[in-house]
């Protein structure tokens, strides 16, 4: 096999696993219906990952890592005062789950059953997030010095930003069906709730 056809074959089984891990969940996935489903042998599933394990990992690192390139990239960033840092922060990582809607759930259901593996993807990816926090937190600190936005801790900015956003895909399959919603209707509260989901957090931080 060429790089090219190992490449496009290591792409597929990524790709698929992902699909079925988001509708069926980690534990009734197997990398025997992985490889069916992407049509070739299971030894090869073992040859690019190893483990069912590891290529959970791999799709969840890529996740976290499309996460922070997008919502903190520095192009995007640097020229924006920081209210407006902050709102593009909000739209992009809600936008992600929005692409991504079954994946907090999967999330949450694989680090409730090995909750090491947090500590295994924080050292792989430290680096990432300290730099980050580190600009955006004195950014908030003088903002607040200024007397533009009330005192308040980055951290508790950061969970209240990530618990509106995550909150209302948790909830989508019972509001859904509850309320009957068709897909105009899905698609509204969507959009709706983005835009929420930014004023409370900028009025939030009002001094």
């Amino acid at each position: 096999m060429d790089i090219k056809n190992e490449l496009s074959m290591e792409k597929a089984i990524l790709e698929t696993a992902e699909n079925m891990f988001l509708n069926k969940g980690f534990a009734a996935t197997s990398t025997t219906q992985i490889a069916k489903e992407v049509g070739c042998n299971q030894a090869l599933v073992h040859y690019y990952f190893r483990t069912k394990e590891n290529l959970f990992n791999v799709i969840f690192e890529q996740k976290f890592k499309l996460f922070f390139q997008n919502a903190f990239d520095a192009g995007n960033l640097d020229n924006l005062k920081f209210t407006d840092k902050l709102k593009y922060i909000i739209e992009t990582h809600f936008d992600i789950l929005s692409n991504n809607p079954r994946l907090p759930v999967l999330i949450i259901n694989e680090l409730a059953r090995q909750p090491h593996q947090i500590e295994i993807l924080r050292d792989k990816l430290r680096m990432i997030p300290e730099l980050l926090f580190k600009k955006l937190n004195e950014e908030l600190r003088l903002e607040i010095e200024q007397g533009r936005i009330r005192d308040v801790n980055l951290m508790d900015l950061l969970i209240s930003l990530i618990s509106l956003n995550v909150s209302l895909f948790i909830f989508m399959p019972i509001i859904e069906t509850v309320l009957l919603m068709d897909e105009t209707q899905k698609e509204f509260l969507i959009k709706h709730r983005r835009a929420e989901n930014v004023e409370f957090i900028l009025k939030s931080l009002r001094p």
